[in-house]
């Protein structure tokens, strides 16, 4: 399966927006990372509908939407994102209480339907829903703040994520989201991650340098 990076938009210049993004577009990045906060399931809010319907729009079909929920009841919100443009939605095992169900409502909507579990869920918590999922997100920080330092135990959830897949042939992507930087994400590659999320290490400094430097590690598997 191909690897892919999706820089983390948390960490952009919103002042500079469509300059990040033409920077990105240069470099053939096709993955976009979109962490909505709502303030309740984690104690910061960030971006939400009206700058993903934006992007959508003034990007077309130059990314893949990859919009990651990090909200209390995220049912609620599914329709709002699939109007915005969102390609695929991210929703937490902690967040709702029927989210096998969630991800079948997502997927109805015509999006892809992700699960993400916190570091300090056990991963086998969402055995239930891996047959349907399209995308399993492993938080390596905890959710709601950038420039944390990656948790080293979420290479055992991703190790274990890798192993189901191959033993029952499904089919979801396995994405890693929190502390990588071009140090470690040889690692977690090598632990079976297909798209790599990574906020300041992409966007800090020179933009397309940083994303060259790590496709040269992520495009070698």
């Amino acid at each position: 399966m191909e690897k892919y990076l999706a820089p983390s938009l948390l960490s952009a210049n919103f002042y500079n927006l469509e300059n990040d993004l033409a920077a990105l577009k240069d470099e053939n990045v096709k993955y976009l990372h979109l962490d909505v906060m709502d303030g309740m399931f984690v104690p910061n809010i960030s971006l939400g509908v009206p700058v993903i319907e934006s992007i959508k729009k003034n990007t077309r079909d130059d990314y893949i939407l990859d919009t990651h929920l990090m909200v209390e009841r995220p049912e609620r919100y599914i329709t709002n994102f699939k109007e915005a443009g969102a390609d695929i939605l991210t929703i937490h095992q902690e967040a709702t209480k029927d989210y096998c169900e969630v991800l079948t409502i997502i997927k109805d909507q015509g999006m892809k339907a992700g699960i993400s579990v916190n570091p300090e869920t056990d991963i086998k918590k969402i055995d239930d829903c891996l047959s349907i999922a399209d995308l399993v997100l492993v938080m390596s920080v905890h959710p709601g703040f950038g420039g944390q330092k990656f948790i080293d135990g979420s290479l055992d959830k991703v190790k274990y994520l890798q192993d189901v897949r191959i033993k029952n042939g499904y089919k979801y992507m396995i994405e890693i989201d929190g502390g990588i930087t071009i140090k470690n994400v040889k690692s977690v590659c090598e632990a079976g991650v297909d798209i790599v999320v990574a906020g300041s290490a992409v966007f800090k400094n020179d933009i397309r340098k940083n994303v060259k430097d790590f496709n040269n590690i992520i495009k070698s598997f």
